[in-house]
């Protein structure tokens, strides 16, 4: 992963968490160094920067800074991981008592205070990553549900958040959805993530279908897998049927990325059914052609609808 061109370096070591100096960074560079971390990622967060009203930008820019970060923290950090995740997130919490240190939770400070954001999809977040370091299989279901619940979920409820909406139905819908999502990208790398270590396929529903882990080791790809994961993606196809629901429930531009998304999602699982649901020898994918075609969709949906004047239902 690329370094942002300007401020502190991506990785939060020890010495940096263990200053005990009140902060210096203002709040414009604090912003400038979100902004910073976003566009260096822009694969990945370009739809702020086409469909996001300006005037939300700089939330969605700590969000995402704030995410990225503690992902990279579970992921790529040098040294004791979790040691750095229980002092990132002793930052944290200064969001809410006092005067976090680095740059990326001085701008989440203030988009906390602006939208009334709730800590706990942070905190969740940051545990899902403690999680990472700790679990590489799941024995249920349920035990990946609960993976997702902390490491997808939040975000999705930060996103409502920064728009203004925090009832329990559109959270709920909103699960749905970040779940699907996460649950498509499992079942897109389930090769690689293997070969860093971890199985997201339940362990439960390998032993149902009689599918053993010696055989995914050795890339096995037979009827038995392909009815394996022909269940998991049926199963990811569900709770995005559940989770479009909120579409219709949010205002314009967040419609128009919730739509996207969630064509986005099940274009994923399309292709893996496209080429039988061997995820094992071809990694599936979307092709570019697909996603233009989504852009272009969403793009027009947005058009539409600033036109027509259309709105989310309270």
């Amino acid at each position: 992963m690329g370094r942002v061109a300007s401020g502190p370096p991506r990785s939060y070591t020890t010495t940096v968490m263990a200053q005990t100096a009140a902060p210096t960074t203002s709040l414009d560079e604090a912003y400038s160094y979100c902004e910073g971390l976003a566009r260096s990622h822009y694969e990945n967060f370009s739809v702020v920067t086409r469909f996001l009203p300006r005037r939300l930008r700089h939330a969605m820019y700590s969000v995402y800074a704030f995410c990225r970060h503690t992902d990279d923290l579970g992921d790529e950090a040098e040294g004791d991981r979790l040691a750095l995740l229980d002092e990132w997130e002793d930052d944290l919490r200064r969001t809410v008592d006092g005067a976090p240190r680095h740059p990326i939770l001085q701008a989440l400070q203030r988009t906390i205070e602006e939208h009334a954001m709730p800590l706990s999809p942070f905190l969740k977040l940051v545990e899902a990553n403690r999680m990472d370091q700790r679990t590489q299989r799941y024995p249920a279901y349920d035990d990946l549900l609960h993976y997702c619940d902390h490491s997808a979920n939040p975000v999705g409820r930060m996103v409502l958040s920064v728009f203004g909406y925090n009832d329990e139905e559109r959270q709920r819908l909103s699960d749905a959805t970040c779940t699907a999502l996460q649950l498509a990208n499992f079942w897109q790398d389930v090769r690689r993530d293997f070969d860093m270590g971890r199985i997201y396929l339940p362990l439960e529903d390998m032993a149902r279908f009689d599918y053993s882990e010696s055989e995914l080791q050795a890339g096995v790809v037979n009827d038995r897998f392909r009815s394996l994961m022909a269940f998991e993606v049926d199963r990811a196809r569900e709770l995005f049927r559940e989770g479009v629901k909120l579409v219709d429930m949010v205002d314009g531009e967040l419609r128009v990325d919730l739509k996207l998304f969630t064509m986005g999602g099940m274009s994923v699982l399309d292709a893996i059914e496209k080429q039988d649901y061997d995820v094992l020898s071809r990694r599936p994918v979307v092709s570019k052609a697909r996603k233009l075609r989504l852009m272009a969709s969403a793009t027009v949906r947005l058009a539409a609808q600033r036109f027509t004047g259309g709105r989310g239902h309270g």
